[in-house]
């Protein structure tokens, strides 16, 4: 079994800025030294330390095992501040994010439960990370063709489909055709200290 640190993330840091200073604060507000977070979110102290200072870019899983170790949500990991009211997003205003060769945009307040992001997958990108972390997620395609595989079941979901499955199936997201996939993506991260949230490259796949 794998874990978050195993997968490619070798991108420049210059893509998320703001990352690294906020990873650091957020694990000594948590009280956690370098080694036990390391620990408790599957990396190695070395990566953790290469995160905080900016030298490597976290991918998605990454960000999701950090925000659970630390009892927080992915939005304050990336610097936003948590709303104090509801939002209106302009989609002049978002700033795209990339992260272990996906694009995010923010779609919905940060700070909330419910994290809403809209998602540029491309082809052949993460499609053999399989994830596995408490909460729900709902997707819908906006362009493009969408592999989705829970469990042992491959859905392929087009422009206007969606799906709602709970987080601790087994899944994994792929592009079907070479021009990528577009979708929104609405999750649920539920704190957990046994989530397991990359399993890595399995049998079956996702193609």
């Amino acid at each position: 079994m794998s874990t978050p640190e195993s997968e490619p993330s070798a991108e420049p840091a210059a893509a998320l800025p703001a990352v690294a200073p906020h990873l650091r604060a957020l694990r000594r507000r948590a009280g956690l030294t370098l080694e036990a977070a390391a620990r408790d979110a599957g990396l190695s102290p070395a990566h953790l330390s290469r995160l905080e200072t900016g030298q490597r870019q976290p991918s998605l899983p990454m960000l999701l095992s950090l925000a659970r170790v630390y009892g927080t949500t992915v939005s304050e990991l990336l610097g936003e501040t948590t709303a104090d009211q509801d939002m209106v997003l302009r989609a002049a205003d978002t700033e795209p994010t990339v992260a272990g060769g996906w694009t995010y945009r923010q779609a919905g307040s940060p700070g909330r439960g419910m994290q809403a992001l809209r998602v540029e997958v491309p082809h052949g990108s993460q499609s053999g990370i399989v994830r596995v972390h408490p909460g729900e997620e709902w997707l819908y395609v906006l362009k493009g063709r969408l592999l989705l595989r829970l469990g042992d079941a491959l859905h392929r979901l087009a422009p206007g489909d969606s799906a709602h499955f709970d987080s601790l199936t087994p899944h994994r997201i792929a592009a079907q055709d070479p021009d990528g996939v577009e979708l929104l993506f609405v999750h649920t991260l539920l704190q957990s200290p046994t989530a397991a949230l990359c399993l890595g490259p399995t049998y079956g796949d996702v193609s």
